[in-house]
């Protein structure tokens, strides 16, 4: 048998690893979700995933399998620079739509997002309900990493979603695995970091299409840190806050369902979506915060201002929002994506550190206080801290999924509850694009992790993080649970070519 053109292609990679190559995160380049690879593969069909998983078990080559690069820092692989990378983008075939009465599936390849899904799926009136996340994502790579919406009430991780999860073994094999929440392997399979093998399809449920509402309100920051977080979030299909620190408000924004015919009007979500002039005006702003307190401050007044709007557009005609509450079906609501002829914040170099924690939503209250004693710490000191992302900080939240790796798999220890669900602490802070782009008053932040980890149980979101943070997070995670992940990928991976820093920090690899 003569071998493919893929076989001599990929071989040919393997044989001429030369020079060591920067895999970029969406940011672009300098900013490495892995810092030496010797090839970036983009193949077109789960069987083409296949052959290079074949390949590179026989030459022992790690392998790591990316979507859209959905990281903000350098533990997407470890730092074997023989790693290759299988880029999944290319591999986006949807099938067997079935939709009878209130449920119904689709079965999804590696490479499908959520704006090719949710396209798909409206034309045939179907969603995939509350259980999706950033349009610029997909599915599959959202699912290995823990992903969620921000909901106490509904079932919003995107594993929540997943009927069946095929992953391509160390073998080359694929491994169907349906759910079964009695199982070790399927409980591996929902968070599985990448570290049992490229995910190649999933079976996602799906329901009929339906309208949603999104209103936001104002509340004084004393209103929230002294009130009942819980009763803020739960009653509603999903909800979140956005926190002001230098303003001392929050915006309360919150969403459910109506019915269908209650509005024609039909919103579009965008939060990323930004105009030249913008962009210029908030870089410069934000650029001279690095030296200039009074800079920041500023930049928080005006970003406080725009966000109390709602940032929608009519999607029929383009035009903007102005007033709440506002009407549209549900991905569009939730999460839309960018508006026509505008560009994401970071293709105009508007880039963030990220840094997200979760712990027991019970402890919300002694959480948000806690930060707010660390600004006010500052304060005392003569330094003013404030928010440096346009949406300030983000404050979400996850109904109990049970898996091994996520952050709101249910726990009751007697000290620590989880039962009633997580809120995530997600504080996005500016990097200047100078000088060493260190932000102001750079310690501060390292101070506020390296506390919130030492004095709460926290759990580290697998993408936002540093491997400093999630070095420290490690004494926070359950050790029977890193214990049973690490049996299951021993079966799917005993030679490890699937490894991770991420996988390393935890010891599971």
């Amino acid at each position: 048998m003569h071998p493919s053109s893929l076989e001599i292609a990929v071989t040919a990679i393997f044989i001429a690893l030369t020079t060591a190559i920067e895999f970029d995160t969406f940011d672009g380049p300098g900013f490495p979700a892995c810092h030496n690879v010797s090839a970036v593969y983009q193949p077109t069909s789960v069987d083409e995933m296949v052959s290079l998983v074949k390949m590179a078990a026989t030459s022992s080559i790690p392998v790591r399998a990316s979507g859209k690069g959905h990281m903000w820092y350098d533990t997407m692989c470890s730092d074997d620079n023989n790693t290759i990378i299988i880029q999944t983008e290319g591999v986006h075939g949807i099938s067997n739509f079935t939709l009878d009465g209130d449920t119904g599936s689709v079965m999804i390849e590696a490479g499908v997002t959520f704006f090719e899904l949710a396209d798909y799926l409206h034309a045939r009136g179907a969603s995939i309900g509350y259980a999706l996340v950033n349009w610029n994502m997909t599915i599959a790579g959202a699912v290995a990493m823990g992903a969620h919406r921000s909901s106490l009430r509904e079932a919003s991780m995107v594993a929540s979603g997943a009927l069946e999860i095929h992953i391509i073994d160390a073998t080359g094999t694929i491994q169907e695995i349906v759910r079964d929440e009695n199982d070790d392997t399927w409980l591996a399979a929902s968070t599985s970091l990448g570290l049992l093998g490229p995910i190649a399809r999933i079976k996602f449920k799906i329901y009929p299409d339906f309208k949603l509402y999104a209103q936001q309100t104002i509340m004084d920051e004393d209103d929230v840190l002294n009130g009942d977080i819980y009763g803020l979030i739960a009653p509603y299909a999903t909800a979140n806050f956005w926190w002001w620190p230098y303003n001392r408000k929050f915006h309360h924004r919150y969403y459910d369902v109506v019915p269908t015919n209650q509005s024609s009007q039909e919103g579009f979500q965008s939060t990323f979506s930004i105009t030249e002039f913008e962009a210029v005006t908030a870089r410069t702003l934000l650029d001279s915060g690095k030296l200039l307190e009074t800079s920041n401050m500023l930049a928080e007044t005006i970003f406080f201002g725009i966000w109390s709007a709602p940032n929608f557009h009519e999607k029929t005609t383009d035009t903007a929002i102005t007033t709440w509450p506002v009407y549209g079906w549900d991905y569009d609501v939730l999460i839309g994506g960018l508006y026509p002829g505008l560009l994401p914040e970071w293709d105009y170099n508007l880039r963030g550190y990220t840094l997200e924690l979760a712990v027991p939503v019970t402890m919300a209250n002694q959480l948000l206080k806690r930060v707010r004693e660390l600004f006010d710490a500052q304060l005392a000191q003569g330094i003013t801290m404030t928010a440096t992302y346009r949406s300030g900080i983000n404050i979400k939240f996850g109904r109990p999924y049970n898996d091994l790796l996520g952050q709101v798999w249910d726990e009751d220890t007697g000290d620590v509850d989880w039962t009633k669900g997580a809120i995530m602490f997600d504080f996005p802070s500016y990097r200047p694009t100078w000088g060493d782009n260190l932000r102001f008053n750079e310690p501060f932040y390292h101070n506020l992790s390296t506390t919130l980890i030492n004095e709460f149980p926290c759990r580290p979101h697998w993408t936002k993080n540093t491997r400093t943070v999630l070095e420290q997070s490690v004494k926070n995670l359950d050790t029977e649970h890193l214990r049973r992940f690490k049996s299951v990928r021993e079966k799917f991976d005993p030679n490890g070519i699937f490894k991770s820093i991420v996988g390393e920090i935890i010891g599971v690899v």
